[in-house]
């Protein structure tokens, strides 16, 4: 993969939620002659989109260099759940993810306070100095995820990469009200960054990178008054907080997939608050929302959709209604908007096909919900 193949999109995980002052933006995205949307999901439109991102991206993706590794994840990962990894050359793949890897001086540099793990694009990665060592350190825990997830999706080693200065940086990254900063200087907090490092742990397979007793706690104070789980405690319930959250827990092995059915007074959260909340998500139109009195978005069927799956709720879901709704924001160039009768993007794109993935459409890959990936590449095979 080039240089200028992949370029990072500046993506917090669900934060990009519909306020009204982003209404006038969307606008712009909008077709009034957009046609009826198609019955089916386009699996050839789709691998046609996603080879031509790999290969070019459009200018528009300029102004997100900052998190490249973000971009390459949704499409070579995106190709996966459509069966068409063959379409990438893999050891090219690798050795592009593998050179944004940041390496500590010595073993003496992993109680320095920062983190070495992967940057997100090469505008974040400065050049060693004259002495050969590294300066600036702009490694962040979102795009250590991305660059795992991608090496895990190609089928490589993970054991080849210096997991043991990974893990025991990030370590310093974990606060002692048990949240996570995603970078070592001048990030915010909140249950993102959790998940990142619960994520990276469990494909690292070492957990020896957080203390998850005190990270657990955090998660539980993030949960609302409603049964959702806002991202930081004392926030709005949010369906990326929420997801988060339940991930998190279930990768620790604090929650298992028989959640419903436990006596409530044994578990430590109330699940049936949270079933409640979820399921009110689905909108009249067959979609899901963020949060309460917001727009429909497509991501939200996987946000919403992976959290129902994870605590056994998702029977529940009117999966007919969501599939019409997903359908609506299938474009005609391949790919998947926000909203219907917008133009599409990676992001949503990458989370329509993890949706229609947990809908069980033929010839997709099957979901792991906890890492959001291909269901074979999360075990491993």
């Amino acid at each position: 993969m080039s240089e200028t193949a992949v370029h990072g999109e500046a993506i917090e995980w669900e934060s990009e939620d519909e306020d009204s002052d982003d209404a006038e933006e969307e606008e712009e995205y909008t077709s009034p002659s957009q046609p009826p949307s198609s019955a089916n999901f386009d699996k050839d439109r789709h691998l046609v989109y996603l080879q031509m991102m790999y290969e070019l991206l459009p200018y528009h993706y300029q102004s997100q260099e900052i998190n490249r590794l973000t971009l390459a994840h949704f499409i070579i990962s995106g190709l996966h759940f459509l069966g068409a990894t063959d379409r990438v050359d893999k050891d090219v793949v690798a050795n592009w993810v593998l050179s944004f890897q940041a390496f500590p001086r010595n073993r003496a540099s992993l109680k320095d306070g920062e983190f070495y793990g992967f940057y997100g694009s090469r505008s974040s990665q400065f050049p060693l100095d004259v002495n050969g060592d590294l300066t600036h350190n702009n490694s962040h825990l979102a795009s250590t995820y991305c660059a795992l997830a991608i090496l895990k999706v190609i089928g490589h080693d993970l054991s080849t990469i210096d997991s043991q200065s990974l893990l025991l940086s990030m370590n310093n990254l974990q606060q002692d009200d048990g949240s996570f900063m995603p970078i070592h200087t001048g990030g915010e907090t909140d249950l993102r960054f959790v998940y990142c490092a619960a994520a990276i742990s469990d494909m690292l397979g070492d957990w020896s990178g957080m203390d998850k007793e005190k990270a657990k706690n955090y998660i539980l104070n993030c949960q609302s008054y409603d049964g959702g789980f806002g991202l930081i405690p004392g926030s709005e319930s949010h369906g990326g907080g929420t997801y988060c959250a339940i991930a998190s827990l279930r990768l620790m092995g604090f929650i298992g997939a028989d959640l419903l059915s436990n006596d409530p007074s044994s578990s430590i959260l109330d699940p049936s608050l949270l079933l409640n909340w979820s399921l009110q998500r689905q909108a009249s139109d067959g979609g899901f929302q963020g949060r309460t009195n917001k727009q429909s978005d497509t991501c939200y069927a996987f946000w919403i959709g992976a959290v129902l799956k994870l605590i056994g709720g998702d029977a529940f879901i009117d999966k007919i209604a969501l599939r019409q709704f997903l359908l609506s924001c299938q474009s005609k160039y391949g790919g998947f908007s926000k909203f219907p009768g917008a133009l599409p993007d990676l992001y949503h794109s990458y989370y329509g096909y993890t949706a229609f993935s947990f809908l069980e459409e033929p010839g997709l890959s099957p979901l792991c919900p906890e890492l959001g990936l291909p269901l074979l590449t999360s075990l491993g095979i």
